[in-house]
């Protein structure tokens, strides 16, 4: 990890705003700013952990309950009929921002096969 926190980090510590939907003492869901579908939330681990290469039996905890509360979230901000859940890991999976996280997308319209870069 670089010295510099990155942006997932300062939302975190409240430095930068979000639009928030769940927080915990572990893990935070906001609003993406680009969204791909009519609900496309970021899920993510308050504990800076750039991608899955770098996640080890200590996250474990963490990224169950990211998959865990995914389904009563997406229910609960407006897709009940479903979701999708998206992890862009590295430069080939086409990840921009270094800290590990999901994208919870779904909503009222058909999801496409498109899928922005974080």
């Amino acid at each position: 990890m670089s010295q510099t926190p990155c942006i997932f980090c300062k939302i975190v510590a409240g430095e930068i705003p979000a639009r928030k939907v769940f927080e915990d003492e572990d893990v935070l869901v906001f609003h993406d700013i680009h969204p791909q579908a009519s609900m496309h939330l970021l899920m993510i681990p308050k504990r800076h952990v750039e991608n899955l290469y770098d996640a080890d039996e200590t996250h474990s905890a963490v990224l169950g309950k990211m998959m865990t509360i995914a389904g009563k979230i997406a229910h609960e901000q407006g897709s009940p009929d479903g979701f999708r859940l998206v992890v862009n890991n590295g430069r080939v999976g086409r990840q921009e921002v270094y800290h590990l996280h999901l994208h919870l997308l779904g909503g009222t319209e058909p999801l496409g096969s498109g899928m922005n870069r974080h």
